[in-house]
């Protein structure tokens, strides 16, 4: 056909056709995406579709929140047996400690609570508690890294990007995969906690945050809604020409995904972001207007995380708190020196927030697809650091916990010694951590690998097993 034999109505049915072309061919895509190039899919059926992952940098101390040991009261200010020329991360340590706070029974299943988070223990008897958790490291950044993504070092992807990669998105608007900041700053080793590693691009986290809110970049009221659908539709045609003219160009295809979601997110991320279309008990549960401006903005970020997830986010990753230092009053669970002060100012603007937020998941009926896990880097010593009134940094024993779907509430899994120096019953890893994760996906973490630098590379490496006593 010549130029000039073009007619309108020809025109029309051509760009019609083409045009419905491009549509099933960006619905088969968005289906192939998140396993790049195979569709998604579980490995059997799964008990939870999207995870909330609570993470605490800094090391919270397991035997002042989670983990009663009436030995350290017993023997309080006596050298630990065996351990008495103990030199950890900041040095040598002095004697045993007890906690500064009570520990008192919760819930039906009586499970000991510090007395320093009485919101959160309200939920005693629908948490699953793992004490024998262990890190492979001592030292904030690689122990964090290593909780995110299984390996001390960098460069490996998250969990989050990790479940994006298998199981993609399951909502039109918003990210697979979004990282809540806390106000204080990023954690230790930054963006490595939520970066994709060695798999494509696009399965990094977005960065959110209640404290940063995103500018209304809704359409102009100049310009019509047909007009602007015909533009997306149009530049939507040609991306599709240039990545068939360019394919497995990966970063490219990122690119183009990454530009058409941020154009989504312009009418979706303003609506979820805007927390004053929340009733006032809601933040009143909450605590959003709280007087200490820390807790208002951590609980504001809880309010966020539910308001992603019930719009389908399918991984959420909250922090509170951020550096492991204790400068300028930024205070977080590193508590060498002064644990008492440093934990009844840090664990109150924990404490309601986290605890409203698993009310209000549950309430709303998203626990029977939300998992919970909460997450810190490693623990704290049972002693003193010597010369101070603090714990340092104790890689050998931490807690973990799950809550959600899948998951056998009310029980403990594992236990440290009589002191809580060591993991010594059932003693768990972050592999076997991860592995329970992605099974109560669906998955099985033996089977989902990413062939990259010639192995076929897991979130679990080559190792781990499901903690099959917390599952329902």
């Amino acid at each position: 056909m010549r130029p000039l034999d073009l007619t309108r109505r020809h025109f029309l049915g051509q760009m019609t056709t083409g045009m419905t072309g491009v549509a099933l061919s960006r619905l088969l895509l968005r289906d192939l995406d998140a396993a790049d190039g195979t569709a998604p899919r579980t490995h059997f059926a799964p008990k939870a579709r999207q995870v909330l992952q609570i993470f605490c940098p800094g090391g919270a101390s397991h035997v002042d929140l989670w983990e009663h040991k009436p030995l350290l009261e017993k023997f309080h200010g006596t050298p630990l047996p065996g351990g008495e020329n103990d030199v950890t991360f900041q040095g040598k340590n002095g004697n045993l400690m007890r906690s500064p706070w009570a520990f008192t029974p919760a819930g039906r299943s009586g499970k000991m609570f510090s007395t320093l988070l009485p919101h959160m223990a309200r939920h005693a008897d629908d948490i699953a508690f793992v004490h024998s958790m262990t890190s492979r490291s001592n030292t904030h950044g690689p122990g964090c890294i290593a909780m995110n993504t299984g390996f001390t070092r960098e460069g490996f992807p998250s969990a989050g990007s990790w479940v994006s990669h298998a199981l993609g998105s399951i909502n039109e608007n918003l990210p697979t995969f979004v990282s809540v900041q806390d106000i204080r700053g990023e954690p230790p080793n930054g963006k490595a906690n939520w970066g994709q590693g060695f798999l494509p691009a696009r399965h990094q986290a977005v960065t959110l945050a209640a404290h940063q809110p995103l500018r209304n970049l809704a359409r102009p009221a100049s310009v019509g809604a047909d007009t602007d659908k015909a533009t997306r539709d149009y530049l939507q045609f040609l991306n599709a020409q240039h990545a068939a003219a360019h394919p497995g160009h990966d970063e490219l295809q990122a690119r183009v995904a990454a530009y058409e979601l941020a154009a989504k997110m312009q009418l979706a991320a303003p609506e979820v972001s805007d927390l004053t279309r929340e009733p006032a008990h809601i933040h009143t549960l909450y605590g959003t207007d709280a007087a200490d401006p820390l807790k208002a903005a951590y609980a504001r970020n809880c309010l966020l995380s539910r308001r992603l997830l019930e719009r389908g986010v399918r991984y959420v990753s909250l922090y509170c708190a951020s550096r492991a230092s204790n400068v300028d009053g930024l205070l977080n669970w590193d508590a060498h020196k002064t644990l008492k002060a440093d934990y009844e100012r840090h664990a109150p603007i924990f404490d309601q927030p986290t605890a409203a937020l698993l009310t209000d998941l549950k309430q709303r009926g998203l626990l029977d697809d939300v998992l919970v896990i909460w997450c810190t880097e490693f623990g704290r010593m049972p002693t003193h650091q010597e010369g101070t009134a603090g714990r340092d940094h104790n890689p050998d024993a931490f807690t973990t916990w799950f809550m959600g779907a899948g998951v056998k509430g009310g029980v403990s899994h594992g236990a440290t010694d009589d002191f809580g120096r060591r993991a010594a019953v059932d003693v768990t890893t972050v592999y076997d951590f991860y592995a329970t994760v992605l099974h109560l996906l669906g998955l099985d973490h033996e089977k989902l690998t990413y062939y990259h630098n010639g192995a076929n590379r897991r979130l679990t490496d080559v190792h781990g097993h499901v903690i099959k006593p917390i599952l329902a």
